[in-house]
Protein backbone atom coordinates (compact mmCIF):
# COMPACT_ATOMS: atom_id res chain seq x y z
CA UNK A 1 0.00 0.00 0.00
CA UNK A 2 1.79 2.99 -1.34
CA UNK A 3 0.52 6.30 0.39
CA UNK A 4 2.79 9.13 -0.69
CA UNK A 5 4.56 10.24 -3.88
CA UNK A 6 6.11 12.49 -5.59
CA UNK A 7 5.22 13.75 -9.12
CA UNK A 8 7.22 16.15 -11.58
CA UNK A 9 7.19 17.72 -14.54
CA UNK A 10 9.64 20.07 -16.55
CA UNK A 11 8.44 22.92 -19.09
CA UNK A 12 10.44 24.83 -21.39
CA UNK A 13 9.75 28.90 -21.38
CA UNK A 14 10.10 31.67 -23.65
CA UNK A 15 10.68 34.11 -20.44
CA UNK A 16 13.98 34.95 -19.14
CA UNK A 17 13.47 31.91 -15.77
CA UNK A 18 14.83 35.25 -13.96
CA UNK A 19 11.74 37.31 -14.81
CA UNK A 20 9.26 34.16 -14.46
CA UNK A 21 10.76 33.11 -11.11
CA UNK A 22 10.51 36.87 -9.83
CA UNK A 23 6.65 36.27 -10.22
CA UNK A 24 6.45 33.73 -7.52
CA UNK A 25 8.88 35.10 -5.53
CA UNK A 26 8.35 38.72 -5.43
CA UNK A 27 4.68 38.95 -7.49
CA UNK A 28 2.71 36.22 -6.11
CA UNK A 29 -0.23 38.51 -5.71
CA UNK A 30 -0.67 39.20 -8.41
CA UNK A 31 -1.09 35.54 -9.79
CA UNK A 32 -4.61 35.83 -11.00
CA UNK A 33 -3.73 38.43 -13.47
CA UNK A 34 -1.60 36.26 -15.26
CA UNK A 35 -3.42 32.63 -15.02
CA UNK A 36 -7.16 32.44 -15.01
CA UNK A 37 -7.27 29.17 -13.38
CA UNK A 38 -6.52 31.29 -9.93
CA UNK A 39 -9.84 32.86 -9.34
CA UNK A 40 -8.94 34.54 -6.23
CA UNK A 41 -6.23 35.07 -3.59
CA UNK A 42 -5.60 37.05 -0.33
CA UNK A 43 -3.36 36.99 2.46
CA UNK A 44 -5.12 35.13 5.55
CA UNK A 45 -2.53 35.60 8.10
CA UNK A 46 0.24 38.25 8.20
CA UNK A 47 0.94 41.44 6.49
CA UNK A 48 3.35 40.43 3.31
CA UNK A 49 2.64 37.96 0.92
CA UNK A 50 6.47 36.46 0.22
CA UNK A 51 6.99 36.49 4.24
CA UNK A 52 7.76 32.53 5.93
CA UNK A 53 5.39 33.40 8.52
CA UNK A 54 2.42 34.28 6.12
CA UNK A 55 -0.40 32.44 4.80
CA UNK A 56 -2.47 32.41 1.85
CA UNK A 57 -6.09 31.23 0.70
CA UNK A 58 -6.28 30.30 -2.74
CA UNK A 59 -9.49 29.55 -5.15
CA UNK A 60 -8.78 28.09 -8.34
CA UNK A 61 -10.10 25.54 -11.02
CA UNK A 62 -9.43 21.91 -11.78
CA UNK A 63 -10.90 20.01 -14.04
CA UNK A 64 -13.91 22.47 -14.24
CA UNK A 65 -14.64 22.43 -10.89
CA UNK A 66 -13.40 25.01 -7.99
CA UNK A 67 -10.90 24.70 -5.25
CA UNK A 68 -9.96 26.30 -2.20
CA UNK A 69 -6.55 25.74 -0.11
CA UNK A 70 -4.09 27.54 2.20
CA UNK A 71 -0.79 27.88 1.30
CA UNK A 72 2.61 28.80 3.13
CA UNK A 73 5.96 29.62 2.25
CA UNK A 74 8.59 26.48 3.34
CA UNK A 75 11.56 27.50 1.53
CA UNK A 76 12.90 30.23 -0.61
CA UNK A 77 16.17 30.16 -2.67
CA UNK A 78 16.82 32.58 -4.71
CA UNK A 79 19.93 31.98 -5.93
CA UNK A 80 18.93 28.87 -7.42
CA UNK A 81 15.38 30.02 -8.39
CA UNK A 82 13.50 27.93 -6.02
CA UNK A 83 10.51 27.66 -3.85
CA UNK A 84 8.88 25.29 -1.76
CA UNK A 85 5.24 25.75 -0.75
CA UNK A 86 3.45 23.63 1.91
CA UNK A 87 -0.48 23.48 0.90
CA UNK A 88 -3.02 22.44 3.35
CA UNK A 89 -6.79 23.16 4.17
CA UNK A 90 -10.10 23.35 2.54
CA UNK A 91 -9.70 20.77 -0.58
CA UNK A 92 -6.27 19.58 0.21
CA UNK A 93 -6.91 18.06 3.55
CA UNK A 94 -9.84 16.04 2.10
CA UNK A 95 -7.59 13.73 0.21
CA UNK A 96 -3.94 14.18 1.41
CA UNK A 97 -2.00 14.71 4.53
CA UNK A 98 0.89 16.15 2.95
CA UNK A 99 0.81 18.72 0.36
CA UNK A 100 3.94 19.90 -0.72
CA UNK A 101 4.63 21.99 -3.86
CA UNK A 102 8.49 22.99 -5.03
CA UNK A 103 9.04 24.92 -8.51
CA UNK A 104 12.89 25.32 -9.52
CA UNK A 105 13.24 27.74 -12.96
CA UNK A 106 16.54 27.43 -14.42
CA UNK A 107 18.05 29.09 -17.64
CA UNK A 108 18.96 28.43 -20.70
CA UNK A 109 21.49 29.24 -22.74
CA UNK A 110 19.47 31.01 -25.43
CA UNK A 111 18.20 33.40 -22.62
CA UNK A 112 14.76 31.14 -22.06
CA UNK A 113 14.38 29.19 -19.23
CA UNK A 114 13.28 25.51 -17.93
CA UNK A 115 10.25 25.18 -15.23
CA UNK A 116 10.29 22.47 -12.39
CA UNK A 117 7.51 21.67 -10.98
CA UNK A 118 7.26 18.65 -8.03
CA UNK A 119 4.24 17.53 -6.12
CA UNK A 120 4.99 15.61 -2.48
CA UNK A 121 2.06 14.33 -1.32
CA UNK A 122 0.73 11.81 1.14
CA UNK A 123 -2.84 10.81 0.53
CA UNK A 124 -5.33 9.88 3.79
CA UNK A 125 -5.93 6.59 2.20
CA UNK A 126 -5.46 4.13 -0.79
CA UNK A 127 -8.36 4.80 -2.60
CA UNK A 128 -7.39 8.42 -3.29
CA UNK A 129 -5.33 8.93 -6.53
CA UNK A 130 -2.08 10.71 -6.89
CA UNK A 131 -2.85 14.10 -7.74
CA UNK A 132 -2.33 14.33 -11.59
CA UNK A 133 -5.20 17.03 -11.85
CA UNK A 134 -2.84 19.55 -9.57
CA UNK A 135 0.18 18.34 -12.05
CA UNK A 136 -2.50 19.23 -15.58
CA UNK A 137 -3.47 22.58 -13.29
CA UNK A 138 0.67 24.00 -12.61
CA UNK A 139 1.47 23.34 -16.28
CA UNK A 140 -1.15 25.17 -17.60
CA UNK A 141 -0.85 27.45 -15.65
CA UNK A 142 2.71 27.71 -16.26
CA UNK A 143 1.85 28.41 -19.85
CA UNK A 144 -0.57 31.05 -19.10
CA UNK A 145 2.10 32.72 -17.01
CA UNK A 146 4.62 32.44 -19.86
CA UNK A 147 2.56 33.77 -22.46
CA UNK A 148 1.56 36.70 -20.22
CA UNK A 149 4.76 37.59 -19.33
CA UNK A 150 6.22 37.30 -22.81
CA UNK A 151 3.42 39.49 -24.09
CA UNK A 152 4.29 42.01 -21.48
CA UNK A 153 7.68 42.40 -22.44
CA UNK A 154 7.18 42.57 -25.94
CA UNK A 155 4.53 45.66 -25.16
CA UNK A 156 7.58 47.12 -23.00
CA UNK A 157 10.10 47.50 -25.63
Amino acid sequence: MVLSGKLITELGIKTPAERFYKLFAEELHEAQVHCERVHHTKLHEGEDWHDTDTVKHWTYVIDGEVHTCYESIEEVDKQNKKNTWKLFGGDIDKHYKVFKLTLEVTDKADGTGVVKWVIEYEKINEDIDPPNGYMDYLNKCTRDIDAHLIKGEKVAL
